[in-house]
């Protein structure tokens, strides 16, 4: 899947999380996709909600309530693309993932990991932390093995195995 696609996704249920419904958002999507001739709706700086509506920043920089297109008032509103950095040209460039503390800040960044998540601070593989823990090695040892802090690997391996880490 392209990195676009993975921010389009992480909108998606970014928006749904907030109460947003597929109907609304479909709409705010369409008017990004007519207004902007883009096909990544989701995936642009264009979309933002108060946590009861959404909201679409057209062309001019206003900003209109997507399902009846009123005019907003900037400042009300709360971004929900709070975790996702951008580039200079305005495409994403970097998701943090919301589901890890930010003790443990894990990001997909296309430049590193292959697009698999990675801890920010030194571009180790979850997958890695992860599966080392997994083969039956204590927590303590896979913090030495990645000279990690032994609380960061707990962190990570919490939010990347939520069912397994408590048993």
């Amino acid at each position: 899947m392209p990195f676009v696609g993975v921010i389009e996704a992480y909108v998606l249920r970014a928006l749904r999380d907030a109460g947003m419904t597929l109907a609304a958002i479909d709409k705010a999507a369409a008017i990004v996709r007519k207004e902007f001739d883009d096909p990544y709706a989701l995936a642009r700086r264009r979309i933002a909600t108060d946590g009861v509506n959404l909201f679409v920043k057209l062309a001019d920089e206003s900003l209109v309530r997507a399902h009846d297109e009123q005019r907003a008032i900037p400042e009300v509103l709360r971004d929900h693309l709070r975790f996702i950095e951008w580039a200079t040209d305005d495409t994403p460039a970097r998701l943090h993932l919301r589901t890890f503390p930010k003790t443990a800040d894990v990001i997909i960044d296309p430049r590193f990991g292959w697009g698999a998540p990675v801890l920010e601070s030194t571009k180790i593989r979850v997958a890695d932390i992860v599966g080392l823990w997994k083969t039956g090695e204590a927590m303590t040892d896979v913090a030495d093995e990645y000279d990690l802090d032994v609380r960061v690997v707990e962190d990570i391996i919490r939010a990347a195995t939520p069912a397994t880490a408590a048993a």
